[in-house]
């Protein structure tokens, strides 16, 4: 039996409109999420009056009465900023791990490879325990030195993986050998710390979390990642064409040394500007893409967006398990994100070995 142009076309539609069925069903999972994350805490203000609040706030020319000053505090100064940055956190931690799987063209790196988590986590430390900075942004010490190491990173593993030739094997082994010397400093600081106080600070950093939300830190955080993922969705198609093979990328026309390059640096941006923030938060980057690509597929024009809507599903809804679970303590949304991302992780790992032998 013979397929047509017609017949192929109609696959394609129909593929097309399955996966747009998943990425929308995904985006009602995240709003419903998001409205059972607004009504429940600690303290539990009504769904319609949380509504009034950001309505009210968000909109004030349309005079809609006031909610009371407590459910006020608590969605609009505590528990709406939180979610926003679970939001860009979980999306930007997404896009950046589905891109660097594509362009290393290997399912099981995340966007922590090129080092930067260590870097990040060394920066901190030294802020936390010294007061040293290399720049502080607006008076915020820990997170601008944060930022700074994670761009160290980036350039070192960079400079080592041009000499090297710029293949996806340099990158990621730069980027491991890069990891372990910063993680070897953070623990150098940690043993030499004058103060347990200090140590503590820095453990606690590292656990990350969101606790410190704010829509201050949101103006400063948003831009970055936003613009980051925005240059890396436009880079979906060199993805796909790069995940066929170096060959096939340069029959086509597609730098693929280039490419590498445009997206390690946007990764870095994307990561090193959430991490500074909320410390490290590890397996959203590598889960999330899996999970998507298990549903639509490895078409990065696609996937992009769909990691992205699926990490931030993921750590909104790890975040809020995280608050709600020991009230009124909670417990770092990182250690609840491996809890959950370790047994999947070792899932692909076997089930990659059996495909690979079988």
């Amino acid at each position: 039996m013979t397929t047509t142009a017609a017949d192929l076309k109609k696959l394609y539609s129909k593929d097309k409109k399955k996966k747009l069925f998943v990425i929308f069903s995904i985006l009602l999972a995240l709003i419903v999420t998001i409205l059972f994350s607004l009504s429940f805490g600690a303290s539990s203000p009504r769904l319609g009056e949380a509504l009034t609040v950001i309505f009210s706030k968000t909109f004030p020319f349309l005079n809609i009465g006031p909610a009371s000053p407590l459910a006020e505090t608590i969605i609009w100064t505590i528990r709406l900023p939180r979610i926003v940055m679970a939001l860009i956190a979980g999306a930007g931690l997404a896009t950046a791990g589905a891109t660097m799987q594509g362009i290393l063209r290997n399912p099981l790196v995340s966007s922590y490879i090129l080092g930067i988590s260590s870097a990040a986590g060394f920066g901190a430390a030294l802020a936390i325990v010294f007061g040293v900075s290399i720049a502080s942004f607006a008076g915020y010490l820990v997170i601008g030195n944060a930022f700074i190491f994670c761009l160290i990173a980036m350039i070192i593993v960079y400079s080592i993986a041009r000499i090297r030739g710029m293949s996806s094997e340099s990158v990621i082994l730069a980027g491991v050998a890069v990891g372990f010397l910063f993680s070897a400093l953070l623990s150098l600081i940690q043993y030499i710390a004058p103060e347990r106080n200090a140590v503590t600070a820095i453990v606690f950093w590292l656990m990350g979390g969101l606790y410190t939300a704010s829509w201050q830190n949101i103006l400063l955080c948003l831009p970055l990642v936003a613009v980051a993922m925005i240059l890396m969705m436009t880079q979906a198609w060199n993805i796909n064409v790069l995940s066929m093979g170096e060959d096939v990328a340069v029959s086509l026309g597609v730098n693929s040394k280039r490419v590498l390059s445009i997206n390690m640096i946007l990764e870095t941006v994307a990561t090193a500007s959430i991490i500074s923030f909320t410390g490290i938060i590890g397996f959203v980057d590598l889960i999330a893409p899996h999970i998507s690509r298990m549903l639509i597929g490895n078409d990065h024009r696609y996937l992009i967006p769909c990691s992205a809507l699926m990490g931030a599903l993921m750590l909104l809804g790890a975040d809020t398990v995280a608050r709600l679970i020991m009230m009124p303590t909670e417990l770092p949304v990182g250690i609840v994100t491996s809890l959950l991302g370790v047994p999947f992780f070792i899932y692909l790992l076997i089930r990659k070995r059996r495909h690979r032998f079988s």
